[in-house]
């Protein structure tokens, strides 16, 4: 089985899918002759040609209303925004059409997109290539919000999201593209929309989606020197949420750690805290913690202290089990 990197994983799917249904099509700023800012699509315009792979104007809006109008009319369109932090220009197209033409047209129009869209930090992009947005589209119904962690889970879960007949934001950690390598199979198959326990354990549980889960690793290990020992969750789907394995992980352990690069204030891990203290409270034996960005725009040159590392989840972690 062949080792990737999640742009590997990326395009692998991305050329099973055009390759299986002639439907699917892929499209975005740079996406087609240059293959993309991160090489994600390298070499599929000149496989699948350019009706099937093209580029398109900078136009997030235009994109995405592209993307909408191809949908209901029973295409599968993968558009890609080429940062997370220029999708804001197509935030209207996404929450006020795309989320709710299932709703509007009383289940006639589904409208299967799926955005595809690097985000967090990671690469000292700075303010404008480095946000976390996940929580806007988690707060919006309609919309399905995919975060993978390792090249396994980002092909198995991009093919289930162009399978998806409802819209799915597919959030890609960038800063985990090239780092994050597993075995990956060449043929297509579909991960679930759900939870994975990545790691078991005794005393704490961490529950964590993208690149910190690799930080959560790390701290594992380093707790394990402790006598601590961690059971991590790869959340992998923030909506729709399998809150049975996260809320099994608690029960078991007592004690959660949430971990996020996305701005703590209203966060997805807020989210997170608020359905364990409701549907597993009286499991817990000390508060829920959140290791998180900070309330501020990213920094260009502090990146490394606003992110979440091993040495932040590994003392958050001794914090709530000797609490």
């Amino acid at each position: 089985m062949p080792v990737m990197n999640i742009i590997q994983a990326v395009n692998s799917a991305l050329d099973g899918a055009l390759a299986a249904d002639e439907d699917v099509f892929v499209f975005g700023e740079d996406v087609g002759r240059f293959g993309g800012v991160f090489r994600a699509t390298d070499g599929l315009q000149a496989k699948h040609g350019e009706d099937r792979v093209f580029d398109t104007p900078l136009s997030e809006a235009g994109i995405i209303g592209t993307a909408i109008g191809m949908a209901i009319y029973g295409l599968k369109p993968v558009p890609e925004i080429q940062f997370s932090d220029f999708i804001y220009p197509a935030f209207d197209q996404i929450v006020n059409e795309m989320a709710k033409f299932r709703y509007r047209s009383g289940g006639q129009y589904p409208c299967g997109v799926t955005v595809r869209t690097p985000f967090g930090g990671g690469i000292r992009g700075g303010h404008y290539h480095s946000q976390s947005p996940e929580a806007y589209f988690a707060h919006t119904a309609g919309l399905k919000v995919i975060v993978p962690s390792d090249p396994y889970t980002a092909k198995g879960l991009l093919l289930t999201a162009i399978d998806d007949p409802d819209p799915v934001i597919f959030l890609e950690p960038k800063r985990i593209y090239r780092a994050a390598r597993s075995e990956v199979p060449d043929e297509p198959y579909r991960l679930p929309f759900a939870a994975a326990v990545d790691r078991e354990g005794e005393h704490v549980t961490i529950v964590t989606y993208g690149a910190p889960l690799h930080e959560a690793r790390e701290a594992a290990d380093l707790l394990a020197k402790n006598d601590i020992s961690a059971e991590i969750i790869d959340v992998r789907s923030l909506v729709p949420l399998d809150e049975e394995t996260i809320l099994a992980s608690v029960r078991k352990t007592g004690r959660v750690v949430i971990v996020h690069e996305a701005a703590r204030t209203c966060g997805y891990g807020a989210e997170l805290a608020a359905i364990i203290a409701e549907k597993a409270l009286m499991y817990l034996e000390a508060p829920i913690v959140r290791v998180t960005g900070y309330d501020t725009p990213f920094p260009y040159t502090l990146e490394q202290q606003y992110l979440p590392d091993a040495l932040k989840i590994f003392e958050a972690c001794e914090t709530t089990v000797d609490f």
